[in-house]
């Protein structure tokens, strides 16, 4: 029935031990060789997974260092921008024009500073 699904494995003859002896060595030894650089490579795989491993927290560290200084800012940005409208809205609509002059003063001394430097 396996023949007929395309499986075409053919278990290998038994040999009585003797001259063919040589030969199970040789395939024994073959194994052997074969394990060893088996482990040698399993061993290299595992140690890239542990450095990746160290990579990967290093860099969970570093991005929650970074989203804790951005929430920070966030914060100080929105507290920035809450006094300024108080500013706007409160009584002192002079303030506000204040501002903006000072800005285009400002302004205004940089643009001579580096027009005449």
């Amino acid at each position: 029935m396996r023949r007929t699904q395309g499986y075409s494995y053919q278990p290998l003859p038994q040999q009585a031990p003797g001259p063919s002896s040589a030969s199970h060595d040789a395939l024994e030894e073959e194994n052997e060789r074969m394990a060893e650089e088996l482990k040698g490579k399993i061993g290299a795989l595992k140690s890239l997974t542990i450095d990746i491993g160290n990579e990967v927290r290093y860099q969970d560290r570093l991005l929650r260092g970074i989203d804790e200084d951005m929430d920070r800012t966030g914060g100080f940005m929105s507290n920035t921008i809450n006094r300024v409208v108080r500013l706007g809205k409160g009584g002192h609509r002079n303030y506000m024009c204040y501002m903006f002059l000072f800005v285009m003063v400002v302004f205004f001394v940089l643009y001579l500073i580096l027009k005449f430097r």
